[in-house]
């Protein structure tokens, strides 16, 4: 059964100070499956990475053996038909991998409620600054490793930076620290969050998690 939860963040701005604006997130939790169907996204996830290209030969794709290597009787030796044989150095491989395709079926609405699980889970690990998409003007590491310093965030943990479009002098201005992890709100998933000891959002990010998980 799913339980209605309401979390109530303070917006900071690049120097740390707190906002007066409020930003609720509601979320939709399972308090007993929960972890079930976390697990299950993750499996999900990971499956959907494999690439399911590998490949091995059969006695039947492997070049050449189109002779008997030697007679049926009179060798003194065990019959063999074929030196492309499983047995046979070089021959075909039995019961070998073949390219697959793996699919593991996750429903969207379970989907939606392994994030918001998740996020509950994770509460006291977010922060909201506002306006971080557009606050960097000029690319700079330097100038986002400030922004994180104000407003108390370690960059020797890992970092997950949800916003709601990446700018491109965001994304240079983060990418050459390797804690950090730069996602659109579209593209949210559980490994992602899994990973993060600590999770930066923007309100617009807020508002667009509310829209298409929270809906």
């Amino acid at each position: 059964m799913s339980v209605q939860k309401f979390v109530t963040y303070n917006s900071l701005d690049i120097n740390g100070q707190v906002l007066k604006d409020e930003h609720q997130l509601e979320l939709n939790i399972l308090e007993n499956s929960g972890n079930y169907v976390i697990h299950k996204d993750i499996l999900r996830h990971q499956i959907s990475l494999k690439q399911g290209t590998v490949s091995t030969k059969t006695k039947n794709e492997v070049s050449g053996g189109g002779r008997k290597p030697w007679r049926q009787k009179g060798t003194g030796r065990a019959r063999a038909g074929s030196n492309r044989s499983p047995l046979w150095r070089g021959g075909g491989v039995i019961f070998g991998p073949k390219p697959r395709e793996v699919i593991l079926k996750l429903n969207k609405k379970e989907r939606n409620l392994a994030l918001q699980t998740l996020l509950y889970n994770k509460r006291n690990n977010i922060s909201i600054i506002d306006n971080l998409e557009n606050v960097i003007e000029i690319p700079k590491t330097k100038t986002f490793s400030t922004i994180c310093k104000n407003c108390g965030i370690e960059l020797n943990e890992k970092v997950l930076i949800i916003v709601s479009k990446k700018t491109n002098t965001l994304k240079l201005s983060t990418r050459n620290i390797k804690n950090i992890e730069l996602i659109s709100a579209s593209n949210l998933n559980t490994l992602s969050l899994l990973k993060a000891k600590q999770i930066l959002l923007t309100p617009l990010a807020v508002n667009d998690i509310k829209e298409i998980y929270c809906g």
